[in-house]
């Protein structure tokens, strides 16, 4: 299938947030919207079959069309949005770099970390913000089989940058949460405050909104790629902000300029050529529909469909399976068959 390049042009409708009454739905099929008489969608029977999935929310022009939510899965209830977490970090580091906190994309992560300067491998001095935005730093990645003996390790940052140099700095991908990790210490330092307060300051309270805290490394820095905590409805805000070109109800939050670029492809996923890596968010065409997303293990999801308008959030369970790839297929397939084609379909 060819990729299209994900189109910005154009502003879209303000966001509208519905109220949500805080209780648990009683059955897979209650709760189709909750506080909204004009829904248009039912994905109700075809969410309840993905036994892996907590919920679904579609809004369009900024008003909800259809919710569900699984058997005791509250609205309110806080989710682990896992590898989604990168999106945030990405779109702090775009406010970090409109305030002049970071210099810019290019400035060499040397800035930070002089330790970089002394270390046997010269490659390590060229990786540049961008480098780590777009997971093409060239460090070997912390992820997959490696990421237990990261985590388990006494300072994260120190063992992401001490990782050999597998690949030259700014070209291919290498997908790594500790990547991403680096990126919270470099807002940690920049801003003279924490990963969580620089998030709610720049970002959360302009919403309206309260994020929870999450985990932090053994130095107290929270974690830059994993382990996020948000209600759905936040994930849902956090889409349409996106949707809105970082703009909430007037006030410009995160820079229009750095949305529009976050969206634009600057390497391919080694485990799908169909599928591209921006600054922190993906992009691939779901059926026939280019999507520019944040993706969390195990299926925790926001798209945004700008050329419809849409925003499709998705939570699911973050237990290990093997499974997981087939409710990723038929998620997909789900947003395919009972959003998009009724969505557009004459």
């Amino acid at each position: 299938m060819p990729f299209v390049p994900f189109r910005v042009a154009g502003i879209v409708a303000s966001f509208v947030i519905c109220t949500v009454a805080p209780r648990a739905a009683d059955s897979p099929r209650e709760a189709q919207t909750v506080g909204d008489a004009r829904a248009r969608l039912d994905f109700r029977a075809a969410a309840a079959d993905l036994p892996d999935l907590r919920s679904l929310v579609v809004s369009q022009r900024g008003q909800v069309l259809g919710e569900y939510y699984a058997p005791r899965v509250r609205p309110d209830g806080l989710t682990n949005i896992k590898s989604a977490s990168k999106s945030i970090i990405a779109m702090l580091v775009g406010i970090a770099i409109e305030r002049r906190l970071i210099a810019s994309l290019e400035q060499p992560i040397a800035t930070y970390f002089p330790e970089l300067t002394k270390d046997s491998d010269p490659r390590k001095r060229a990786i540049t913000i961008e480098d780590l935005l777009t997971m093409r730093s060239g460090l070997e990645s912390t992820s997959g089989d490696r990421y237990g003996q990261w985590v388990k390790s006494p300072n994260w940052v120190r063992y992401a940058l001490g990782q050999p140099i597998v690949s030259q700095p700014g070209t291919a991908m290498q997908y790594s949460t500790g990547t991403s990790h680096i990126l919270s210490a470099i807002l940690t330092r920049v801003s003279r405050t924490s990963t969580l307060q620089f998030a709610q300051q720049s970002l959360f309270t302009p919403l309206g909104l309260r994020l929870a805290p999450w985990t932090r490394d053994p130095q107290g820095i929270y974690f830059g790629g994993n382990e996020m905590l948000m209600t759905p409805r936040q994930m849902l805000a956090i889409g349409q902000l996106y949707l809105d070109r970082g703009n909430f109800k007037g006030r410009q939050i995160v820079p229009a300029a750095w949305v529009d670029t976050s969206c634009v492809p600057r390497t391919t996923s080694v485990w799908d050529d169909e599928r591209h890596y921006g600054y922190g968010w993906w992009v691939q065409r779901i059926g026939g529909q280019t999507a520019c997303f944040a993706w969390g293990f195990g299926g925790q999801y926001i798209f945004v469909f700008r050329d419809l308008n849409l925003v499709v959030v998705a939570t699911s369970s973050t237990a290990v399976s093997e499974e997981r790839r087939g409710h990723r297929r038929r998620l997909f397939d789900l947003i395919d068959q009972e959003v998009l084609q009724q969505l557009t379909s004459p």
